[in-house]
């Protein structure tokens, strides 16, 4: 290299990336490990990778379809006190005990009457407000009478069956069970069919009693029998065989529930230490039996002094959990529950244990029945049928609980301060929390949950349960649905009375998630005043914002389409305190304060009024430019549905609603956030159906100003159209071969671009709406409004047909339902060429201000229409002519007929609302984004650091080949291959082998190491816009492909490569430039010979900044606009200062310079520091022609330079503090691409005569490319376009016989 070259650059690492946007390695040589890691990431954010749709989870039946009560209790007792049936050989001693009364103490009928009298109490501990019979030794009829008396009372309620048949024969074979005589000489026969007959459905029944498992098989049998005659009987009242009339509904005694002692063939036990009522013991006083069955296993002699009269001494009540009795059963509750949730089926569960306190009382019991009973070998017998549970684990829980209560039972009698609380509450949440650190959807569910419930009971240790609660159901939904079908749902809702400041974010949290997963609590939280607690928390400011946007989300959930809920968050004044607090810092906050409100007044008129009251809309409007994409997104939705929340019309009403939406479409229309203006739509379209005519009048015009040419207008946006290198050939080379091909600019300047017509001047650019519309009024709409131009409603028109070629296709197709809706009325009803004659009046209402260029801008009111009235409400006119034909009754639809019909369908939703109820529904303690990047054992982080240390690499081989390219040559062809359109864009991917080509509206990609194309595919814009600007987003990460087409649209795909055969994914897509004023077209490039055209257009420019996540935008327009990819916002637009279009862009990679290169030759240097109108630094005119690219590169004294060239050939330096170029090289005399290297001290440039001349820094040519490899390679066609790997010394060309090659470098031989 010449010692005198003015960019020698020793370090080569001060330098930029212009296209892929690495500004790359400025800082490398300070932090060489870590530049990748510093680099910010855009478009990942949810909004952009996950689905917008609402949760996905079915929600399990966990609300009983009804609950029940056991109302009625018969109590038999079959004893014959003295007595002992015949069938039955009892051991000497015997168990006598029945209900803890030994009947040999007393006479025999006061035995019978104490015993008779301790049932009822030991089931009325149970069921207090049950209605008990008692029926001691009973005939058959007085068990007939007794039960027939106790259904009638019960109605459709249940009803129970004890029946004890100690002192009686076993039940038999044939379904029988035995009662008395009067005499109670005989025992009778009591057929267990009669006994269903009597006692009806719902019933349960208790048999203790040997051999009870007969009963239970006979029972079913009947019940069978039941049916079928029931079936008979239904069929002979249809056939009229009979008189009879069927019941009224059919028998369901499948279903009664029945609790048997023992199988079919057991005998109950004899064992004089237990009560010969075992079963019953077990059933309705399980401590009792539980303990006494404890101290008789071997295991308790570890436990001394403890004897069976001892344990009758145990101090406590059953219902105080502070006394030791009380404790050992709640544990035993807690214990039951567990075990039965972890056993048997969940609906069974849910009808077993959820549904009737005394069945749930009994079945819990039954569990400790099971267990007790088969140790004498007896399995008790239950319908339905439960699995087996007496060896579950939590048993042992259960022995050890007795354990440690007996061991002080003697220092407690003693006295009761000395008692010491069981662990087991304690040990049961460490387990439970455990499992929560292990545990997920494919484990087993916990076992603890049902524990977790109960410990909700007490207050010591209720805040580490609720905690430990609240990350169970952060696990997702399935978590939410299994708690509740434990049973939380009355907990939680019970702990809302709790004034306890410390349960507050607790109890938000969990209840956040319930309603994520199941919205039909809402009825119940306001049926309990719930609403009131949230209300209390959202207007706390001393409590975190975090939890303060959960006690949104709630009330949003709480008044979401349920008049109930919306009335009373109104009453407890919700519209105050979320307007309140809209300018939180918190955006989730305020997102869901505005969602809040959204949903408050959707259909709610008096809940709009409190809002216009509060003059909510204009606060909602600062909204509308808020950072967060989200939060702008529910202001929109909010101001939407404070459209529609109007029940009735009025010109107040109206006024405000115009100043809504066309604040929405001159503040959001071209938001950067296809999220954003979904909701416009969404939000528009309120306006649309509310004042259909007004719609359908402007429908009628646009359609008379197609079928007439002569007001057809420009577009302000027409001219952006590229020169692409064809036509700077066509400049350059008027006998080229290919000339042939180029585009016609003069039918290019009639192609109109409504997407970015600018909405602010479209009185400007609409002709068919200049003159108030005379035609209309002379139509058959003569009953529709004409209406004045510059009216709200043709600017949220125009507004909406912008928005039906919006770039991303979601967005154009929902504002396409809405303007269709109003074009098909127009060609339903099209207007009869008679009527169109016939001379009407026409309705004008005074023309509104049509001088204003832009609408509501910078505080203005709007323009006061007088007849507001008359829009809403036209006379009617009649029609003359015989000839006129009955049209379709468009003329009905005016805004009258709309009052009646009270709320409207939507044309289009959106499921962005439903997307962010989801959000709660699923983890917010692990976020995707926080666990890629913390989480350093996450394999999203081990795939980036892979990445990174890649491009480290790469970044360190490339330094060799970059010093060396100095001495050698540029030509050696390492990828060939044929696109199948001319290409106008080339470029590098930093890392990847990926060759990204644009031509007209498509884009390829080519691993140019293995020649393989991985994709090509239209950009999906306007089928006449062509791809001008291609760019890698996040090339260090996982990379985008930006592509930038002519008619202003920017587009960003994911998956771009074709990767495991997906197709690529459109990321986000919007208008980067609408509203930019147009610059003038180009003027001849003052190149000698030249035939430019006037229209030659530089098509759209950009230039994307990593490290500030900045896209720089501009081409045929008088701005530079800046948009912000964190914020998805227009930073600023800068102007250019030039009339003249852009043609070149690059910035310098800190957020700091930008140098601008003009049609013109002029190349202009900006500094984004400065306010907008000053930024504007330098101005250099040295250039004559075109400028084809401008480039900063660094200097080894850091001062960064700059290399610009124009379609003349000169190539100029500037040096950024002087006012001129510091050298000029001459390359051929007229070029039609350049690139410069970013790091490497080389440039290239194609010239005119098909030929890529490669060039140090100082000047010198160090190689010509002119012709393809190969045998007889033939020339290259005409260049293109030209751009150099990001650091690897790689040129990629392409050339417009449709060709595009890659060329390495190679030593100078």
């Amino acid at each position: 290299m010449v010692t005198g070259d003015l960019f020698y650059s020793p370090t080569m690492s001060e330098s930029v990336d212009n296209r892929n946007g690495n500004k790359h390695d400025e800082y490398n040589n300070t932090h060489p490990d870590d530049v990748d890691w510093k680099l910010p990431i855009a478009f990942n954010k949810p909004r952009h990778t996950a689905t917008i749709e609402g949760v996905n989870c079915i929600t399990q039946t966990w609300r009983m379809k009804e609950r029940m009560k056991t109302v009625s209790v018969a109590l038999v007792l079959c004893l014959n006190v003295g007595v002992d049936p015949p069938d039955v050989v009892k051991t000497q001693p015997c168990a006598r005990l029945e209900c803890w009364i030994d009947p040999q103490l007393m006479s025999p009928q006061k035995a019978l009457e104490m015993i008779g009298k301790n049932l009822q109490l030991q089931y009325e501990r149970w069921q207090p407000r049950a209605r008990y019979k008692q029926s001691l030794d009973p005939t058959v009829e007085e068990v007939k009478k007794l039960c027939t008396s106790l259904r009638r009372n019960a109605k459709e309620e249940r009803v129970l069956f004890h029946y004890n048949g100690h002192g009686v024969p076993k039940p038999t074979s044939n379904g029988e069970i035995w009662v008395f005589n009067r005499t109670y000489t005989q025992y009778i026969p009591l057929s267990v069919y009669d006994l269903q007959t009597w006692m009806g459905a719902p019933s349960i029944y208790v048999y203790d009693c040997s051999n009870a498992g007969i009963i239970v098989d006979s029972f079913q049998q009947f019940a069978e029998q039941h049916e079928r005659e029931y079936e008979m009987e239904k069929q002979a009242v249809q056939h009229n065989r009979t008189a009879g009339v069927a019941s009224a509904t059919a028998p369901s005694y499948k279903n009664c529930i029945q609790l048997a002692a023992c199988a079919a063939s057991q005998i109950l036990p004899m064992n004089p230490d237990l009560p010969a009522d075992i079963f019953t013991a077990c059933l309705t006083t399980p401590i009792t039996i539980a303990l006494r069955w404890f101290v008789m296993q071997n295991t308790s002699k570890l436990v001394p002094k403890v004897s069976l009269d001892l344990i009758d001494k145990i101090p406590g009540q059953l219902s105080d959990r502070r006394t030791m009795l009380g404790e050992l059963n709640w544990i035993f509750t807690a214990i039951t529950d567990t075990i039965a949730w972890n056993t048997l089926p969940r609906d069974l569960f849910q009808r077993l244990f959820r549904q009737d306190l005394l069945v749930a009382s009994l079945f819990r019991n039954f569990l400790l029945a099971e267990r007790i009973l088969r140790s004498y070998d007896c399995t008790p017998v239950s319908f339905p049928k439960l699995p087996p549970t007496f060896q579950h684990p939590m048993w042992q829980a259960w022995d050890l609980a007795l354990d440690l209560s007996l061991a002080q039972l003697a220092a407690v009698l003693e006295s009761e301060t000395l008692f010491v609380h069981s662990p087991f509450f304690e040990e049961q949440l460490t387990a439970f929390q455990v499992w929560l650190t292990l545990g997920s959807k494919s484990r087993n569910p916990p076992e603890q949950l049902p524990i977790v419930l109960q410990v909700l009971l007490s207050q010591v240790h209720r805040l580490r349960a609720l905690e430990l609660l609240g990350k169970f159901l952060d696990l997702g939904p399935w978590a939410v649905n299994l708690a509740l079908s434990v049973g939380i749902f009355p907990y939680v809702l019970k702990l809302l009375q709790s004034n306890a400041r410390e349960l507050r974010p607790l109890l938000v949290f969990i209840w956040a998630k319930i309603l994520a997963v199941d919205s039909t609590c809402q009825a119940d939280l306001v049926r309990d005043h719930g609403h009131k607690y949230f209300l209390s928390v959202l207007q706390d400011p001393t409590i975190p914002s975090e939890h303060r946007t959960l006690a949104a989300f709630v009330l949003a959930s709480i008044v979401n389409n349920y008049p109930a809920g919306q009335e009373a968050a109104l009453k407890g004044s919700l519209v105050s305190i979320c307007l309140e607090q809209l300018g939180d810092p918190n955006p989730l906050l305020r997102q869901w304060l505005c969602l809040c409100l959204a949903r408050l007044w959707h259909n709610y008129d008096a809940a709009r009024w409190c809002g216009v009251r509060d003059i909510a809309h204009e606060k909602l409007y600062t909204l509308l430019q808020d950072p967060i994409p989200e939060v702008r997104a529910a202001a929109v939705y909010a101001l939407g549905t404070f459209i529609n929340s109007v029940t009735k019309r009025s010109e107040h009403a109206n006024n405000i609603d115009q100043i809504i939406a066309m604040t929405l479409i001159n503040t959001v229309s071209h938001d950067m956030s296809p999220l954003v203006r979904k909701e416009l739509v969404v939000a528009l379209q309120w306006m649309v159906l509310h004042f259909e005519n007004s719609f359908v009048t402007l429908a009628v015009a646009e359609e008379n100003s197609r079928r007439d040419p002569v007001v057809e207008t420009l577009s302000p946006f027409t001219g952006m159209r590229r020169i692409g290198s064809r036509d700077r050939l066509k400049i350059l080379s008027p006998n080229n071969a290919y000339g042939t091909d180029t585009t016609d600019f003069s039918q290019d300047r009639m192609k109109r671009v409504s997407s970015s017509s600018s909405i602010s001047s479209l009185g400007n650019n609409w002709e068919f709406v200049r003159k108030p519309c005379e035609s209309i009024g002379q139509s058959s709409f003569g009953n529709l409004p004409s209406l004045s131009y510059g009216s709200v409603y043709m600017k949220l028109w125009h507004g909406l047909c912008s928005l039906d070629s919006d770039p991303h296709p979601s967005v154009a197709t929902m504002s396409q339902k809405v303007t269709n809706h109003i074009r098909n009325q127009v060609k339903e009803c099209s207007v009869p060429k008679e009527v169109t004659e016939a001379k009407l009046p026409s309705i004008s209402l005074p023309p509104s201000p049509s001088s204003r260029a832009s609408f509501l801008t910078k505080g203005e009111s709007l323009p006061t229409v007088s007849a507001t009235s008359e829009i809403l409400r036209p006379p009617r006119v009649p029609l003359h002519g015989s000839r006129t034909r009955k049209t379709p009754p468009i003329n009905t639809i005016t805004e009258e007929a709309d009052e009646v019909l009270g709320f409207k369908n939507p044309l289009t939703t959106s499921l962005f609302v439903e997307w962010n109820c989801a959000q709660f529904a699923q983890p917010v303690s692990l976020e995707s984004e926080t666990e890629s990047t913390n989480d350093i054992e996450s394999r999203a982080h081990y795939e980036r650091e892979w990445r990174y240390l890649r491009n480290k690499k790469q970044r360190r081989d490339a330094k060799e080949e970059q010093i060396r390219v100095a001495r050698g040559r540029l030509e050696s062809q390492v990828f060939h291959t044929r696109s199948p359109q001319p290409p106008e864009v080339v470029t590098f991917h930093p890392f990847d082998k990926h060759l990204a080509v644009a031509a007209k509206d498509c884009f390829g990609i080519w691993d140019w190491q293995t020649g393989t194309r991985l994709t090509y595919c239209t950009s999906r814009g306007s089928k006449m816009a062509r791809v001008t600007a291609l760019g890698f987003i996040n090339s260090h990460d996982v990379a985008l492909l930006m592509t930038g087409s002519d008619d202003g649209s920017v587009r960003i795909w994911k998956n771009y490569c074709n990767m495991l055969g997906r197709d690529p994914t459109l990321l986000t897509a919007w208008q980067a430039l609408a509203d930019a004023q147009p610059a003038s077209k180009s003027p001849s490039a003052g190149v000698p010979g030249s035939t430019v055209h006037n229209s030659a257009s530089a098509g759209l420019i950009t230039s994307w900044e990593q490290r500030s996540l900045t896209l720089a935008v501009t081409g045929d327009v008088r701005i530079v606009r800046l948009w912000d990819a964190e914020t998805e916002l227009k930073k600023q637009d800068i102007p250019t200062g030039a009339d003249i279009c852009a043609t070149c862009l690059d910035t310098d990679g800190s957020g700091t310079l930008m140098a601008l290169g003009c049609g013109d030759g002029s190349v202009r240097l900006f500094d984004r520091r400065l306010p907008p109108h000053e930024a504007r630094v330098m101005t250099w005119r040295e250039h004559t022609a075109w400028v084809l690219g401008a480039y900063f590169r660094g200097t080894a004294t850091g001062a960064p330079r700059l290399i610009t060239g124009s379609l003349s050939g000169d190539i100029r330096f500037f040096d950024l503090r002087k006012n001129s170029s510091v050298n000029t090289v001459q390359t051929a005399q007229g070029i039609t691409a350049m690139a410069v290297h970013n790091v490497a001290d080389i440039f290239t440039c194609a010239s005119m005569n098909q030929c890529i001349s490669v060039y140090n820094m100082s000047g010198q040519n160090l190689n010509a490319i002119k012709s393809y490899e190969g045998f007889m390679g033939t020339r290259i066609g005409p260049v293109s376009c030209l751009n150099f790997h990001p650091y690897r010394v790689v040129l990629a060309a392409g050339c417009m016989d449709s060709s595009v090659s890659v060329y390495a470098s190679e030593p100078r031989r």
